[in-house]
């Protein structure tokens, strides 16, 4: 899937939403297509995607067809995508999402298996004590993942670095990790126009 496709369907996706056709939260991803595009170069069928809330271009380049994504949206499951089939999981819950990527990696390694684990986080997660002591872990035992941090400065409408009083978030240009920065052009939930579920 290409940058376009990639714009497009998330254009629908908030169209969509705001013709109060979707009856539960969204968060969109924009600005960071050419990035994830890039990164997911070099993410196999084989290996396993774990993400957050904002997903919906982890899915569609896991190969998640557009069609069925569409159709969980507007069922209500945007931010609790999971395709067992694709391999890719996500979750709502801040963090919620690390340990079970972690274990998952630790599985593979303890099977012996060829498979690698990318796990997507945004800032404010990364700098969470769970993102912490999985992240040392995963180091430690030299675990099959790469920690995907993408950074838009927010954390619901809060600039991460000023909550935490740092310049840097604490994860970055370490090893296993890939950082990226973007502007979302989107709200941190929904797609600019209020809508009562």
């Amino acid at each position: 899937m290409d940058k376009n496709q990639l714009i497009e369907f998330e254009n629908l996706v908030a169209q969509t939403f705001n013709n109060a056709e979707i009856k539960a939260p969204i968060h969109l991803h924009g600005g960071n297509e050419e990035e994830l595009i890039n990164i997911f170069s070099n993410i196999s069928k084989s290996d396993w995607v774990f993400s957050s809330w904002r997903s919906h271009y982890h899915c569609l380049l896991k190969g998640v067809d557009k069609d069925i994504l569409l159709k969980d949206i507007k069922k209500g499951n945007s931010i609790t995508l999971c395709y067992p089939e694709e391999k890719i999981y996500t979750s709502a819950i801040v963090a919620g999402i690390v340990p079970i990527a972690l274990g998952c990696a630790l599985g593979i390694q303890k099977r012996k298996e060829d498979q690698n684990v990318f796990l997507f986080v945004g800032d404010m997660t990364s700098e969470t004590g769970a993102m912490s002591e999985a992240y040392k872990f995963a180091v430690n035992k030299n675990l099959p993942i790469t920690f995907v941090i993408e950074d838009n400065s927010k954390s619901v409408c809060t600039d991460t670095k000023n909550v935490w009083g740092i310049k840097e978030l604490s994860l970055r240009g370490l090893p296993k990790v890939i950082h990226y920065s973007y502007d979302l052009p989107y709200p941190h939930a929904g797609a600019g126009v209020r809508v009562q579920f």
